[in-house]
């Protein structure tokens, strides 16, 4: 039996036994990807229509049957299962393909494997003539697989660096910064290990050019954090934040804490995340810092979600509920102020309702608690709304979209934009993401609002363009005894705008409840 490889990562290769087999059709070599990605058989409409997007159906499907042809002949033996209606890789051939290679290796946790067998990003250079609906599909496939990356490299520079291989650590955050040169989390990544390594000319030398491209690109300066790294007097242990990792229900959970205190805040900050990204633009650090001063803070990736293990589905409200107690015990977690944002309000609501030994009180920040519009209901999105949305956020992913919506007082700073884009990049995929929010969607947990037991306060700004302030307002009244507070301002971020209305709400509710 002949053993087929195709190699993805990159432009496309097959090898059959391991010699390389010369395929000059790029419409073949695009059916051969998307059926070998497809794990089963694909409809003929649905393959013609890939390959030949504007071409009347009878005529693309004639053209299909002839590529079949032609592909086997090169190929020198049947290497298709096919029958009216689909067709499909035949399951006598053995066939690996890189990129599910890549994914086994990344969900065995083996992300130095996983690092040598992406050589170049998904398709890289390559596209079949006149077929828009392939470079779609392979450009969401391409960003998923290019986020599992980052992920990997990410937890191989932790793990480097724990292990005190920081030659090693050095490597894959060189890596890091190729992937994206804006970001100071992986330019600080890539200084520090090179310090630890005992290589300060090339940490300076790096330093030099980080700093060059955030001048030329962005009109900055690196942050203090940056620069604190390379002060002869700073403390090089002093300014790296540690990602720990616990395991929960089978997927490790990426958690930081800082500070101390009899009270620990834990801070979920909406639909995406990313631990160490969030530390990286200033508006954001000076929030996290602030509540620092009142009590130990706790912030964590969601499965599926920023430095945590990519599971392949959407985290729902309830996983995400047993995900917050499965950190919160691995910090040493005893009462908890819980601060939901937006999206990540209902977990917050359910974990209150489920441990309220645990919860010493709620803050619910521009949050709702129904995905989507319903006629007793009418606060959010209706769905075709919320899914056109949807398709607009996936579509634009990998560069700051949104953020007009999310955060008007900063949509036109250079800094801020390549700060978000960066943070999508990291945290999510395309395909990723869209599951997160048809999850989001469909959620509702207004029948647990009149459960809340715990003190609860619940803040939103009156023109948030994201969230309706009726939905706050909604969420107050159905919580007994909630305080609401209406906040000026229409940034959807809570770190955004003007801070100090925030933080003072939060500082009298921790003080009562503390």
């Amino acid at each position: 039996m002949t053993a087929f490889l195709l190699e993805t990562f990159g432009f496309p290769e097959v090898h059959a036994d391991g010699r390389p087999i010369k395929l000059a059709l790029r419409k073949g070599l695009a059916l051969l990807v998307y059926l070998a990605e497809a794990k089963g058989a694909v409809t003929r409409d649905v393959m013609a229509t890939l390959l030949w997007p504007e071409t009347a159906r009878q005529t693309s499907l004639a053209r299909l049957r002839r590529l079949l042809h032609r592909i086997e002949l090169t190929l020198g033996q049947k290497v298709f299962e096919t029958d009216r209606t689909s067709v499909r890789w035949s399951v006598e051939v053995a066939l690996r393909i890189d990129t599910h290679l890549f994914e086994s290796a990344c969900d065995r946790g083996d992300f130095e494997a996983a690092c040598q067998i992406y050589r170049s990003d998904f398709l890289a250079g390559f596209s079949p003539e006149d077929s828009s609906e392939f470079d779609d599909w392979a450009f969401f496939r391409r960003e998923a697989l290019r986020g599992r990356l980052v992920h990997a490299l990410e937890r191989l520079v932790q793990d480097k660096n724990a292990a005190g291989d920081h030659f090693a650590a050095t490597t894959y955050a060189g890596r890091l910064v190729e992937l994206d040169p804006l970001s100071e989390v992986y330019g600080r990544h890539l200084i520090r290990s090179l310090l630890l390594a005992g290589d300060r000319s090339g940490a300076e030398r790096h330093h030099a050019a980080l700093t060059q491209r955030l001048r030329d690109e962005l009109g900055v300066a690196p942050e203090a954090e940056t620069e604190a790294l390379m002060s002869p007097a700073g403390s090089l242990r002093d300014a790296v934040p540690v990602t720990r990792y616990v395991k929960g229900a089978g997927v490790h959970l990426a958690y930081q804490t800082y500070g101390s205190g009899e009270l620990d805040i834990l801070v979920m900050p909406g639909f995406v995340s990313h631990v160490e990204r969030a530390w990286e633009h200033p508006a954001s650090r000076s929030f996290l810092t602030s509540l620092m001063k009142l009590g130990r803070l706790v912030v964590f990736d969601r499965r599926g979600i920023g430095l945590s293990d990519r599971v392949g589905s959407a985290p729902g409200i309830d996983v995400t509920a047993e995900d917050i107690g499965t950190v919160l015990q691995a910090a040493g977690s005893r009462r908890v102020v819980l601060f939901g944002a937006s999206e990540c309000g209902p977990a917050c609501i359910k974990f209150a309702v489920d441990q309220p030994r645990r919860v010493a009180g709620l803050i619910l920040f521009g949050a709702l608690a129904k995905g989507c519009w319903a006629e007793d209901y009418p606060y959010a999105l209706r769905a075709s709304q919320y899914d056109a949305w949807s398709r607009h956020l996936v579509a634009q992913w990998g560069g700051p979209v949104g953020i007009e919506a999310f955060a008007p007082s900063l949509a036109n700073d250079p800094q801020a934009r390549a700060w978000w884009a960066g943070l999508l990049r990291a945290a999510s995929s395309p395909g990723g993401i869209s599951a997160v929010l048809e999850a989001f969607r469909d959620a509702d947990v207004r029948d647990l609002l009149p459960e809340i037991a715990v003190p609860t306060l619940v803040l939103h700004r009156r023109d948030d363009r994201a969230v309706r302030i009726a939905a706050g307002r909604d969420i107050a009244s159905r919580i007994a005894g909630a305080e609401f507070v209406e906040l000026e301002g229409n940034d959807h971020w809570f770190f955004a705008g003007d801070q100090r209305p925030v933080l003072a709400a939060v500082k009298a509710f921790i003080r009562r409840v503390g």
